[in-house]
C-alpha cells in the first residue's frame, strides 16, 4: 500500500508538472494570438486608410490639383514678368534721342530707330523661344534689337551667340 501511494504521488506530481507545462504553453499561445490580432487590426486599418486615400486622390482629383498648380505657376510667372518689366523700365529704359548724348559726341550723329524693342521684350522673346522650341532656341537678331542691349546680355552671361551664325542668340541655360 505504501508502495502504491508513493507511485500514485509520483503520477500526481508528473500530471501536475504536465499541467503546469501546458498552462505555460497556453499562455504563450494566447500572447502570440493577441499579437497576431493586433497585427491584423493594424493591417486592416492601413488597408482602409489606403482605400480612403485612393478614393480621395482619384484621377479626376489629381487632374484638378495639377490644373490648379499650373494656373498658380502661370500667375506667378506673370507676376515675375511684370516685376522684371517694371525693374527694366525703371533702370534700363529704351534709348532716346537726347541733346545731352549728342553734346558728348558732336561729330557723330546719333540715329535711334523708333522701332527698337525694350530689354524686357528681348528677354521675353528669348524665353518664349526656349520654351516653345527647345530643340532650336536661337533668335535671329534684327534691326529692332538695340546693340548695347544685346551686348549687355552677352557680356553678363544671360545669352550666348550661335557658334556658326553671329546674328543668332539664345538664352543661357541656368541650373
Amino acid at each position: 500500500m505504501l508502495k502504491l501511494c508513493s507511485e500514485l504521488e509520483m503520477v500526481v506530481s508528473c500530471c501536475e508538472a504536465k499541467r503546469d507545462k501546458l498552462r505555460e504553453t497556453k499562455e504563450l499561445e494566447q500572447k502570440w494570438l493577441e499579437e497576431k490580432k493586433q497585427v491584423l487590426l493594424a493591417a486592416n486599418d492601413h488597408i482602409e486608410r489606403l482605400r480612403v486615400e485612393k478614393e480621395k486622390y482619384s484621377e479626376h482629383n489629381i487632374l484638378l490639383e495639377t490644373k490648379a498648380k499650373i494656373q498658380k505657376m502661370k500667375a506667378y510667372q506673370e507676376q515675375l514678368m511684370e516685376s522684371l518689366g517694371d525693374i527694366l523700365e525703371k533702370h534700363v529704359p529704351l534709348p532716346q534721342d537726347e541733346s545731352t548724348a549728342s553734346k558728348k559726341k558732336k561729330n557723330i550723329p546719333l540715329k535711334i530707330s523708333e522701332d527698337l524693342v525694350s530689354l524686357s521684350k528681348i528677354l521675353e522673346v528669348l524665353m518664349d523661344k526656349v520654351m516653345n522650341t527647345p530643340h532650336d532656341p536661337y533668335v535671329t537678331i534684327d534691326h529692332t534689337f538695340w546693340p548695347p542691349y544685346v551686348e549687355m546680355l552677352l557680356r553678363y552671361g544671360i545669352a550666348v551667340r550661335h557658334q556658326e551664325n553671329n546674328f543668332k542668340i539664345r538664352l543661357e541655360t541656368f541650373f
